[in-house]
């Protein structure tokens, strides 16, 4: 389950499915992965090919990561169970 976010456009288009603040092309594909984030009960059900799901380095929480497009990625931690402060940013 995802509890909170960080970034309010991707907020809205989880909610609503659509959202201003974030490219139209994106929507579909940041859809899925959310729906994917909501559902997941472990680690293992973000081992999707094409997600390139990986822990980042130098947070504490441990911060996790899933690929979008280009250099855009969700950014998320785990919080008992559920997914938690989930962000869309391009980090590298």
């Amino acid at each position: 389950m995802i509890r909170s976010f960080r970034h309010k456009g991707l907020a809205e288009l989880y909610e609503t499915s659509r959202s201003a603040k974030i490219d139209k092309r994106m929507h579909a594909r940041i859809l899925r992965r959310l729906d994917t984030l909501a559902s997941a009960s472990a680690f293992e059900d973000l081992a999707i090919p094409g997600y390139d799901f990986h822990p980042l380095r130098g947070f504490d929480p441990t911060r996790y990561s899933i690929h979008v497009n280009g250099p855009w990625c969700i950014t998320f931690e785990f919080d008992d169970g559920d997914v938690c402060r989930v962000d869309f940013e391009q980090y590298h």
